[in-house]
């Protein structure tokens, strides 16, 4: 059963409120900074929602999911994805009480970052540079920004408040009575809030091994304040960088106070990862498969479920990582995985099960055509989950094979002769072990080598994926 019927069903109710007024220049906002990371969808949700509330008001009045999907003329799961998305990025607070077994939940619209905050956010501005480009990014920059109004040829005459007005002593009355305020414990004044950025949080980055690699009289732990390790535990998600590496991001941005400079460490970060990724910036992916396409959620019981619960709790950098027996992905594998993830738009989940079949049948290579045209007819027959994908490659190997050996059609039986049965990922079941792996005689020494050399390299990570 998918997730979002779990927690969410179009009886529900709802009841939408502002956290402080929003302005015609905050709907810029989220159409240019926001929408280009979270989507249409997203941005029709927030919209829908921020119109129920009428002008200069911060609630409105009580609705059913039901009504917000002839709204939107979406389904109930598009609204489920969209407000998650909302949520993590910071434009969404969601709040449940269930009674008598009915849910009603509060959805409180977060005003969005300003412009300024936005672009030195140091973490929403790197997605979006690596979304729209530079060409873009730089158009963004000056919509939202203009010319300082102060001239240095002008000076300042302004008057301040006592040099116009004064206080009439004699004339004060005794009616401080008035001045109290009534009981608004359960009010709020309409206004607005400065909003705070997106922060990391349950993060396991170790700061006692970084604290570890920078002696005492180099910098002191003082130097750590709360500010410091929110912007290193933020730093650390997006650019993936682990304690040992950022020690050396860290003593780069120590200023001549002895303090850690936040804007330098943030500059020093950009540049590791840009001089380790050929001059890219990292983009904003789901961290692995999203829950309401996971293929089970029940414990696993069999070897296979197993496999299959790994798959959806992994990311695809994870996956690759472990193909490869702990050792760092290269940077060719990691942007072909990428490129695939944005141009096809597979899930994670997904992702996962091409890796692992690809790797196995091209001589444990990641080769980009083969993946891509896998990946397009995936993207044809709308496969979202692990057990999906496993199908259709048992379904489909003949065909894939025929891709991988780059045959239009296949030869004719009779001038095939059999000499040895290829491996293929244990998912596939013992029916499928013959279809499609046959191969020609006469290979030389050398090649029968290869062979060799291939079916151990495959046999291994058999064994690595039996053991996950």
């Amino acid at each position: 059963m998918s997730q979002h019927w779990q927690d969410l069903l179009p009886v529900d109710r709802y009841r939408v409120a502002v956290n402080g007024l929003l302005s015609d220049y905050d709907r810029k906002t989220i159409t240019f900074l926001y929408q280009p990371l979270i989507g249409t969808k997203c941005l029709a949700l927030y919209m829908t929602l921020w119109a129920e509330v009428e002008e200069n008001r911060l609630w409105s009045l009580t609705n059913t999911h039901h009504s917000l999907m002839n709204f939107m003329s979406c389904g109930l799961n598009d609204i489920y994805e969209a407000r998650l998305k909302l949520e993590g990025i910071g434009l969404l607070k969601t709040y449940l009480k269930k009674e008598d077994g009915n849910r009603s939940f509060i959805y409180e619209l977060q005003p969005p970052l300003s412009p300024a905050q936005y672009f030195l956010d140091g973490m929403l501005n790197v997605y979006l540079y690596r979304k729209i480009g530079k060409a873009q990014y730089s158009r963004l920059k000056k919509f939202f920004s203009d010319e300082k109004i102060v001239d240095p040829s002008f000076q300042p005459i302004t008057k301040a408040f006592q040099e116009v007005f004064v206080s009439d002593h004699s004339g004060a009355v005794r009616a401080m009575h008035e001045l109290e305020e009534e009981d608004t414990a359960d009010q709020t004044y309409m206004g607005r809030e400065e909003q705070a950025g997106i922060q990391i949080t349950k993060s396991d980055f170790d700061f006692e091994l970084l604290y570890a690699g920078i002696h005492d009289s180099l910098l002191s732990k003082k130097a750590f304040t709360k500010k410091v390790k929110e912007a290193i535990h933020n730093l650390a998600f997006i650019y993936g960088i682990d304690p040992i590496q950022m020690k050396n991001i860290v003593i780069s941005a120590i200023n001549q106070q002895d303090e850690i400079d936040i804007e330098e460490l943030r500059i020093a970060a950009r540049d590791w990862y840009q001089f380790q990724h050929n001059d890219l910036l990292p983009m904003l992916v789901d961290r692995k498969q999203p829950q309401k396409d996971y293929s089970s959620t029940d414990a696993p019981k069999s070897q296979e479920e197993e496999l299959i619960y790994y798959l959806d709790h992994t990311s695809p950098r994870q996956v690759l990582k472990d193909v490869s027996g702990g050792a760092e992905p290269s940077k060719t594998d990691l942007q072909i995985i990428e490129e695939i993830m944005f141009s096809q738009k597979l899930l994670p989940g997904v992702i996962n099960v091409l890796i692992q079949y690809v790797m196995l049948k091209t001589d444990m290579k990641l080769t980009k055509g083969y993946m891509e045209k896998i990946a397009g007819q995936w993207v044809r027959k709308n496969i979202r989950t692990v057990k999906e994908a496993m199908a259709l490659a048992k379904k489909e190997h003949k065909q894939y094979m025929e891709w991988a050996q780059g045959k239009k059609n296949p030869q004719s039986k009779s001038t095939r002769k059999v000499i040895r049965t290829e491996k293929i990922p244990e998912w596939f079941g013992q029916n499928q072990d013959n279809e499609g792996t046959k191969k020609t005689e006469g290979n030389t020494s050398s090649k029968e080598a290869n062979d060799q050399d291939l079916e151990q390299k495959k046999r291994e990570l058999e064994e690595r994926i039996k053991k996950l």
